[in-house]
Order: structure tokens, then sequence, then C-alpha cells
């Protein structure tokens, strides 16, 4: 923290509270640039304090505040802001520290002092994206994944805890404490912080793009690619585009019934129609009081799933029944309070804020819903669901979606139809936040064994919570023990079926499916449901809240109306149906206030940054300099971060490596669930002499890029419309034999020949994975002509200096005519736009039966820092230049 100094607006105040002296950098001195500055939104004054406590008159200067201070009016340029905090979680942090641990040894190599490469804001890393579900529905089943997840990982989290000596501000959450996102919201975030007796809001920015979830709570937090995480963790300011701020006014309240899943499976349908991509969202209106912070981080959570670059609710009363709710100490959230309300931060119903545009919505309207089976704005109303089902599986070939039957070991048969129920998943932090969701499930399924419902014995049922505080209260409310006798028993704290660590399906379900290829489904109160990232068996996939997902398990198949049709039948014959399993509002409320205690949290965060005997366990490196292994599959030195281009410029026109539809996501691109032994990626750790039991994910094998390269675009449901097959196939344009993309790649390579990837709408939506443009660069993926980029992923190309292009709008590779075997040139980079200009450039088509035609494209280098950082090569050339200069 720097000391407080004068700028151009005065000197951080100098403000007594609770019998304490802090500093403020107080809003009120823009007074003279806005007189209705009180009238900004939420966001902006957060952005508007970050350039007042960090005006140094180079990077942020008092026209760069002025400017802001007159939002929507003054001009639209990029904002430098500084975050409080950086936010990892292992997937995603594991590659981030390998990458400045690799930097650590360029610089020493080159001359320079290796320290330099260190965080200069706290980060915090929250280990829970590694647990799988192996064992499930047993009450040693916890134990048992637990264990398997440190035989698993053990060289992972060596690393890890060698970072935490090495690299000063760096914690560490070990396994088993929770779900990043939740631990950020129940224990992490103190939403004001005092630090060196300076106030100001809390920010965050994670490696995770549901970083989003703690908006709920009043922290403008988002998620960014690894790349740009590393950058703000060396103290280098984020370049954020001139911000357009959506107000999402909410009127009335939810009916009963109808939870905050309903709420947020349609806020995702209709603002992914109105369109946020890149923008912020501010939550206003009358309806907003109804919502509890939990429920509110529900919506927060999935606001990568409408594009919103955050979902943020102002500070209010409902923030601070939440601190107090979770144990914060008074004196901390009576700090809140009146720091909010000082800086007119604090929501008031007599200020009217001003926004770029409102969309509003009826609470009273929402109704029970599920999303799916691909997407997660592809909502259904509950009552609609069996009929839009149906239509899914109408889609199959006949033979394909024809009954068939499980055998089990023990003689059992048990019919098994298209549709059929096979993965029932209580988890993600999305909702396992939340107690009113929570006790809902576990009052249902009290109400479901009392009348002896079970779920089919082919339903592999879980739950994994996103902290300890969960299983305390359901135990506490004597509802944990129903839950279990469903199959509902903890298989872990972490994120598991959510990020595809589903675990194997019982072998003879699996190989009744296999047969035919059925399309089963798997339901899961999470927030994804892309092609392939479940489990590779589900075809059909959906999001639903957490006593949905009890009733669908109970049902067994998504072929029923649950509104409708009787979920089973009692010891006397009689129908039983959701009505008579649904618990009231009334019993959901008396569960939460009665069980939800403050001293439950302090007493599971006490330790939160203690392990156990296992974490304990874990070896620990002991060198200044990390050793890196040859031998290990888990971690090599990544051949991207060096002081240079990993690949010279374009010299000659490029191949077309793959040509993808809309909605490509980055799951499409770089997985994160299972390795397949015929995969290139399974063939290259057999070679080194790794057991296929012991492959793990393509998430866990993120240290070692020769994995990850090897999975790029290899994901099992990927279309690339160059071959017919799925899974990560293409052409080689040569000689035109079929072959997976990344053995083409390399036969490009020892060609000399550069390659470009053309795609449609949404390139790159769905996680801040950065390995999907890591590993795009190592096929040797020189830009990337997409109609649009979900923001993360256009950062992360810009990061690892991969060129962005657009289509101009109405265009496309179909109306350019493309097939896949012609060859791209594009022209030089013209120079860096002016404030909001568009660049074009233009793209020669070369086609050996038509000549060439000629088009345009867009530039999709937004800011001067983009461009800048493109020019360099990235991210790692430019950092190395600039710690051994």
């Amino acid at each position: 923290m720097r000391e407080p100094q004068p700028g151009s607006f005065g000197a951080a105040a100098e403000e007594t509270f609770g019998g304490c002296t802090y500093h403020l950098w107080r809003l009120e001195t823009l007074q003279s640039v806005n007189p209705e500055w009180a009238r900004l939104p939420y966001t902006v004054q957060v952005f508007l304090e970050s350039l007042l406590r960090r005006e140094d008159g180079r990077t942020v200067t008092a026209e760069d505040i002025e400017n802001l201070a007159q939002w929507p009016a003054g001009k639209s340029r990029p904002l430098a802001f500084y975050p409080a905090r950086v936010l990892l979680q292992d997937f995603t942090g594991v590659p981030v520290i390998v990458d400045l641990t690799a930097l650590r040894s360029v610089v020493a190599e080159a001359g320079g002092n290796p320290m330099g490469v260190t965080p200069r804001v706290p980060v915090d890393l929250v280990i829970d994206h590694s647990v799988q579900v192996d064992r499930w529905a047993d009450p040693s089943a916890l134990q048992f994944n637990v264990d398997r997840e440190f035989e698993r990982n053990h060289e992972r989290y060596g690393l890890l805890k060698w970072a935490e000596e090495h690299f000063p501000g760096l914690r560490v959450v070990p396994p088993g404490r929770g779900i990043v996102h939740q631990v950020n919201l129940e224990y992490l975030t103190p939403v004001v912080q005092e630090v060196d007796a300076a106030l100001y809001p809390d920010s965050v920015i994670g490696t995770d793009s549901h970083t989003t979830m703690v908006n709920g709570a009043s922290v403008v937090a988002w998620g960014v690619g690894g790349i740009e995480a590393e950058a703000a963790m060396l103290g280098l300011p984020l370049d954020i585009g001139w911000p357009q701020i959506v107000a999402l006014e909410l009127e009335g309240s939810l009916n009963p019934g109808v939870t905050a899943t309903d709420l947020v499976l349609t806020i995702t349908e209709r603002l992914r129609q109105h369109g946020v991509v890149g923008k912020f969202v501010e939550v206003i209106g009358p309806g907003v009081q109804h919502l509890t912070v939990p429920e509110r981080a529900t919506v927060s959570n999935m606001a990568p799933e409408y594009g919103a670059t955050a979902v943020v609710f102002p500070p209010d009363f409902q923030t601070i029944k939440y601190l107090q709710q979770t144990g914060r100490p008074p004196e901390d959230v009576r700090r809140v309070e009146w720091y909010f309300r000082r800086q007119q931060m604090w929501v008031d119903s007599s200020v009217t804020r001003i926004y770029s545009e409102t969309v509003r919505l009826d609470l009273s309207t929402i109704v029970p819903s599920i999303a799916g089976p691909k997407n997660p704005q592809e909502r259904i109303s509950l009552s609609e669901a069996d009929v839009a089902v149906r239509g899914t599986l109408a889609q199959y070939p006949q033979e394909q979606t024809a009954a068939t039957e499980v055998v089990y070991a023990d003689g059992q048969r048990e019919p098994l139809e298209a549709g059929a129920v096979v993965i029932a998943a209580i988890t993600s932090c999305t909702n396992t936040s939340n107690p009113y969701v929570m006790s809902a499930a576990g009052l249902l399924a009290r109400n479901a064994v009392a009348r002896g419902l079970r779920p089919p014995r082919y339903v592999k049922t879980s739950m994994a919570p996103g902290s300890r505080v969960v299983t305390t209260y359901l135990q506490e409310a004597d509802l944990l023990s129903s839950l279990e006798a469903l199959g509902f028993a903890v298989v872990g704290y972490g994120c598991t079926t959510c990020i595809g660590n589903s675990g194997p399906l019982t072998p003879e379900v699996s190989q009744a499916v296999q047969t035919q290829d059925l399309p089963v489904a798997a339901v899961l109160s999470g927030n994804r449901n892309f092609e392939g990232r479940i489990h590779a068996q589900t075809r059909l996939n959906y999001l639903m809240s957490p006593p949905l997902v009890v009733a669908y398990a109970l049902a067994g198949t998504m072929q029923i109306n649950l509104l409708r049709d009787p979920l089973g039948r009692d010891s006397e014959g009689q129908p039983i149906y959701l009505a008579d399993l649904w618990p009231s509002a009334a019993e959901v409320a008396d569960v939460v206030n009665r069980h939800v205690q403050p001293a439950w949290f302090r007493e599971r965060y006490a330790n939160a940054f203690t392990g156990g005997d296992s974490w304990e366990a874990v070896d620990v490196p002991q060198s200044d300099q990390y050793r890196w292994e040859p031998e290990s599959s888990y971690i090599q030195r990544p051949s991207f971060v060096k002081a240079d281009l990993p690949f010279p410029k374009a010299s000659r026109p490029a191949r077309i490596l793959g040509l993808f539809g809309d909605a490509i996501t980055t799951d499409h691109i770089s997985p994160a669930g299972a390795i397949a032994t015929k995969s290139p990626a399974g063939q290259y750790l057999m070679k080194l002499g790794v057991d296929p039991k012991d492959f793990n994910s393509y998430g866990s094998r993120r240290g070692n890029h020769e994995v990850m390269v090897r999975g790029t675009f290899a994901n099992t449901r990927l279309r690339n419309q160059m071959v017919e097959r799925e899974g990560g196939y293409t052409r080689h344009q040569l000689d035109g034999s079929e072959m997976t993309i990344y053995e083409a790649a390399m036969r490009y390579r020892n060609e000399g020949v550069p390659l470009v990837v053309l795609a449609g709408d949404r390139y790159g939506s769905g996680s801040s994975r950065d390995w999907a443009a890591k590993g795009t660069l190592l096929l040797g993926v020189q830009a990337v002509l997409a109609q649009s980029f979900e923001r993360i992923h256009r950062s992360n190309l810009i990061g690892m200096g991969i060129l962005p292009l657009e289509f101009l709008p109405g265009e496309s590779w179909t109306t350019w005519g493309i097939g896949g075997d012609e060859e791209l040139e594009w022209g030089k980079l013209p120079d860096p736009p002016q404030t909001g200009e568009i660049q074009r450039l233009s793209v020669t088509i070369i086609d050996r039966m038509h000549g060439r035609t000629f088009h345009e494209a867009i530039v999709r280098l937004d800011t001067a820092g983009e461009w800048a950082l493109y020019q360099h090569g990235g991210i790692f050339p430019s950092v190395v230049a600039t710690l051994v200069s």
C-alpha cells in the first residue's frame, strides 16, 4: 500500500470511526467536476475511488479521473485499474505459478533479478478443482476421494507449497476446505479493505470466470485469464475499456416454491438475448431488497453464462446482514456500513443512479426452471421440460434411442431408456452457497425417505458442498442423513461434477450406454452444461436447483413432467407427487434461521490455511529457484515463457487448422475432464510410463505444456466443419489426409506453415481457461478470425501474441465461401486507433481453383495497451524485457 499523499484532488482524508483514525480517498472531492457524482453507478464509483487512490501523474492522471467522473459523458477511453486482491484456484492457479516460476528462471538466466517476479498484491489460491467422484453413495466416499486426490496430485501440491514459501503475499487454502468462490464469499472478502489504516472497497480479479460470485456481497470482481492475472500480480494495472453499465431493475418478489436458481436461469436467458457481453450489470430496484446475499451471489455467479463482465449488487442492509450471519467481527461489519454511507455508495432510494441502459424484470413472473441440454441459456419451464426433452431425443436416430437394460454383476437387471438420469449431483458454489436451496433439498429428501422413495440403481448420486459449513448446518438440522439415504453422501468439498470431475459411471451402466451410444442425462446444481464437460457419456446435461436434482434422481428420467406425473408410489400403491415432497417456504426459513449460525462459520474457517495430515505430508522442494524435473508428467518448464516469440510471425500465407461454428467454448478448445487413452495426450502419457488409471484430468495436467498442447481442440464433442467426425480432427491440406488437430499442427510446423482458426459467434465463451490460448499458440496458430469473441478469451489470445480478428457485421467464413482448403494472408497492422476508432485489416483468400479474393476484418485490439502487448509478442516477452532492461 503506498503512503497517502497529495494528488491533484488532494491527499487522503483522515476520518475517525469507532475510536480509530482511517485514511479515505473521498469521492466528494469530485464535486467540482461533476456535482451529480453521487448518482454515478456504484461500479463507476469503485473505479473512481481506485483512480483517486492510485493517482501518480503517469499511469493514472488527474485527466483520467476527471474524464471518468463525467461518466457516461466522458471520452470513451480505457481505465487503468488496480485490483485489491487476486484470487486463484488450482486448475488455473498451477499454470500461473508455473509461469511465474519459469519467468524467474528466464530473468535469472538473462542476468536480471529473479525476485522481481514477486506478487505486488495479496493473492489467495484455493485448492478445489482436483477432487473427483471416484466413490459415491457411501459413508466412506469422502475419505476415499480425498486419499485418491492426494495420490494423484502430490507433485502439484508440492509446487504450491513451495510457491507459498517463496512468493511473498501468496496464501494457499489446502484441499477439502471448500470451493474457491464460496470460500471467498463466506470468509476471504472483507468487503471493505483496511490496510495500514487506509480504507477502500475490496475488489478482486480471479483466474476463474465465476469470480463474479462475490459481486452478490457488493464486491466488484470478475474473472480474467491467468495471463492477465499474472500481470496484475506483478503490479501492472488492468487495461479496462470504457465501462458500459446496464441496470437490471427488479420488481416484486419470488413466489413460494421458486428459487434463486430459477431466477438466475431466467436472467441468463433474458440477458443473453438482450446482449451484455463485456458490460457491467448493476442490480437495482425494489425487488432487490427481497433477495438475500446468498441468493444474490447465485445471480452474480452466472454472469459469465450471460456474457456480463460482472453483476454487482450495491451495498445495502442485506450486505450487512450477511456479514453478521457469516461470523465477521462486529467492529469490521460496522466499519463496512460506515464506509459505504460516508462515501455515498450505500443504496439510497431517494437517489436515482444513472445507467447506460435498463432491463426490467418482475420477480413474480419467474417460474420453476431447468436449463439444457447443452447451454446455460437454454431455459425450460419445469412444466414443459418433458416435452422439450422428448423433442431433443427425437433428433437422434431411432435405433440410438431404443430402450436397453443394465445387467449388474449380481444378476440384477434394470431398464434404461433414452433420457435416463445417470448422474445427479448437488454440486457447485452456485447453489451450495445458498442455505435456502440446500435446506430445501434436505427437507425434500427427508420427505422422500419417509415415503419409501429411492433413486434407481443406475443413478450416480453425489453431494459436494462448497464449504464445510453446509455439512454442519445440514447435520444440525438432521437433514444430512436423509440426503445420504438417497445416495447424496458428501464426496468432497470441491467443484467435482460441475468442472467435469464427475468420475466414472458404474461399469455396467457405462457399458449399457456405450453399446448404442444411448443419449442419457446428467442433472446438476451447477452453472455450466457444455457438450463434453460433465461426462463423456452424458449427451444431455441439465442445470437446476438442488431440490430438483433430488427430484429428478428419484424419477430416474428426464422424460417426466414433475408437476403432473408421480415420482413413485407408497407402500399402499398411492402415487407420490413432487408437491407432496416439496417443503413450504416457512419450513425452509425455519431451518435457515435456527441452524445457519455465525458460530459455524467462525469455527469452520478458523484453520482455513492449515491442512490435515495428508497436506502436511506433501514434500516441498527445498531450493530458492524451483528445480524442474525433466521426467515429471505434471510439471514442466513451459516452452512459451521466454524473452522472444515461440514462433516467428507469419511470413507466408496461413493454412486453416479448423472451421468452427457458433458458441465454441473454452471447454471445446481446452477440455478439463478425463484424458482418453487413444488421444494424443493419452499416448504421450503412456510413453512416459503413466498408467491410464493415473492419467487424472486435463485440468490437473495444466502444469505440463506437452499434455495440454496435445489436448487443445481435443474435446470429444468438438465439430470441425472440415471433417465429418467429432472429437478434434482436421484435414491436412497439403496431402488431404484426416488426422487429429495436434498431429496436423505438428506436421504444419515441420513444414514451416503458419495456421489460422476460423469460427462463428461467441468464440471462447465459458471458462477463463488461459490454456485455450496457450494451447492455440503452441499449435502454431497466429490468428483467430471469428464473428465475435467472449471477453476473457480474446484477452488471453492477445496475451499470448495471437491476433484476434472479427468478420464485418453480416459476414462469416460461410459468406466468404471458405471450405477449409484455402490459404489466408493478412496485411500489416495499421497504427493503434484513436479513442473509439475501429481498425480494419485486409485479408486475402488464396484458392487454388479460383485465385484470390479480397476482404476486410476488424482488428480486435481495443486499447493502446492491447496493441502494445500484441506487438511485444504477448505478456511473457513484455515482462522479461521490463525485468532485464
